[in-house]
């Protein structure tokens, strides 16, 4: 698979730099091996981690996605509305200007994906808000959870409610729109954990030199975006939306079942490990990993530290951005383009499909100006949260701009998509670097300020396209976007820094214990001092 760190965990080379002495390893020959032990060694146990950390954010997020799309088909869409204008206005809802002829036939269109459920604005907002307000107030829980408990049970138990609550929606939304909110609200709360959870894994598995490919690992996300779409338009076509959430549940539970069996949170205790995948792992990370049980998470710090502030406040541009375009952008394609619910599922999937291999592409380009010395790693971190950013941000407003030029349109939403991932090798990927001992705490207070724009933005868009959904009103909710993310990029361009911060070591810490000490049970966060790498 690209961007798995296949191709270097077997290299010891890379921590050679660290003056640690080669691991003394007995190796067997291979005609002494078994048929399971040559497989074992063919596949290491990070590829397979990397494997699960994919497919776990992938269908994690299919199944907070899924309402997106299918709440378009589950409720009576609002009438469009009708403007006396002359032939040499600009037209405010493109299908009008190509496939209509009378106000009938606008609402014809409008009216073929009509649904069931009588839910007025307001209430679509709060069901599609409800995940992420509960969403935002798990972080802080799951980064403390996930210190006591580990990745593997905090992880697994978040994906298993996520994916029993998916599968009853179909019978709350039948029963009230209440039942449904408590559902989404169950969802957002699980679903907080997975970050900070998995960012905890990286620290005692993931050497440094590998560390910016793995996070491409966390795109599984940006894939189960693009599957969720595309399949959500093809089920609601031709089975009802309800299938729709019948399917993301199972999926989620088949997750649950491989999660269970094969992921581990240290290397140490992965039953199948090789002796020279393992000694690799411990030489290259040791000399920064501690023992959480040991360690108090330095909270007054995490909250008073400028450069944790400059991630949580730079990232919460780029989510505005980025749920700009999932959450009101299947309402942008139905009410102004008039795309079909088929074609409006594959047009939102199709770019975060493609942003999959375009973060692998920039955290591996991460990689190579980092290791070769021609940038340092703070201004790798932000030349990449630009483009994450200032890009997108521009791009989003030209969209508004560009009118009925449904190519064009096309392409700047498109191109804007992909280059959100670069922020994976960027601001997301500065985490790890100020606070490897602590960076599933930092992660959980990041979050709960840069998810707060997942909520807000919709709420925003909602507020503006309330009684009108013209062309008109879309601008002003693409204009405050791309002012959000590009104004909040500056906080990150004057406080951003690479360096680890002094209370990434407690009290109790000291850098001749973690440069010296053996690697032990850690089930706190990853990272490492990226700057040595």
């Amino acid at each position: 698979m690209k961007g798995a760190p296949e191709a270097s965990w077997q290299n010891p080379d890379i921590c050679k730099e660290r003056g640690m002495e080669e691991p003394v390893i007995k190796r067997v020959p291979p005609a002494q091996k078994s048929h399971l032990e040559k497989m074992r060694d063919a596949v290491a146990a990070r590829v397979v981690l990397y494997f699960l950390s994919f497919t776990g954010f992938l269908v994690s997020f299919m199944m907070r996605t899924d309402i997106n799309l299918a709440i378009v088909a589950m409720v009576k869409m609002p009438p469009p509305v009708t403007r006396n204008i002359t032939s040499s206005e600009e037209p405010q809802y493109c299908f009008a200007a190509s496939n209509m002829s009378s106000d009938n036939s606008t609402s014809e269109l409008l009216l073929q994906d009509e649904g069931e459920f009588d839910w007025d604005p307001s209430i679509q907002s709060t069901i599609l808000g409800s995940f992420y307000w509960c969403y935002v107030v798990s972080q802080l829980a799951g980064g403390v959870l996930v210190q006591r408990f580990g990745t593997k049970i905090v992880f697994g138990l978040s994906q298993m409610a996520t994916a029993i609550s998916s599968l009853l929606i179909p019978y709350a939304a039948g029963f009230h729109f209440g039942a449904l909110i408590l559902l989404r609200s169950i969802q957002g709360v699980a679903s907080g954990f997975t970050w900070p959870a998995m960012y905890a894994m990286i620290g005692v598995w993931i050497p440094p030199a590998e560390r910016s490919r793995f996070m491409s690992s966390f795109q599984g996300f940006t894939i189960g975006i693009g599957l969720s779409y595309p399949l959500c338009g093809f089920i609601i076509a031709h089975y009802g939306w309800r299938v729709v959430f019948y399917v993301t549940g199972s999926l989620g539970l088949s997750w649950c079942i491989l999660w269970w069996f094969l992921a581990f949170d240290t290397p140490q205790e992965h039953p199948r490990i090789t002796k020279q995948e393992l000694a690799y792992i411990q030489k290259c990370t040791r000399n920064i990993a501690v023992d959480s049980k040991s360690v108090s998470v330095p909270y007054w710090s995490i909250l008073t530290s400028l450069p944790a502030w400059a991630i949580g406040v730079t990232t919460f541009g780029r989510i505005w951005v980025h749920y700009t375009f999932m959450i009101p952008g299947p309402l942008y394609m139905k009410t102004v383009l008039g795309f079909s619910i088929q074609k409006n599922g594959l047009l939102n999937g199709a770019p975060f499909l493609l942003s999959y291999f375009s973060s692998v592409i920039f955290c591996y380009i991460a990689d190579i100006l980092v290791t070769r010395n021609w940038f340092s790693l703070t201004a790798v971190r932000k030349i990449f949260t630009a483009l994450s950013q200032v890009v997108p941000g521009f791009l989003l407003l030209s969209i508004g701009y560009f009118g009925c030029e449904i190519s064009a349109v096309l392409v700047a939403w498109f191109v804007a998509v992909i280059f959100v991932t670069a922020a994976y090798a960027g601001a997301m990927a500065n985490i790890v670097d100020i606070a490897p001992n602590f960076a599933g705490p930092v992660l959980a207070f990041a979050q709960t300020i840069h998810m707060s724009a997942s909520f807000i933005a919709p709420l925003v868009a909602g507020f503006i396209l309330k009684n009108d959904t013209t062309l008109e009103q879309w601008r002003k909710v693409f204009g405050i976007s791309s002012v959000v993310a590009v104004g909040t990029y500056v906080m990150y361009q004057v406080f951003g820094t690479s360096e680890v911060q002094s209370w990434n070591y407690s009290r109790n810490i000291t850098s001749q214990e973690t440069e010296h000490e053996p690697l032990k049970r850690d089930k706190s966060s990853p990272g490492t001092d990226v700057t040595d790498v």
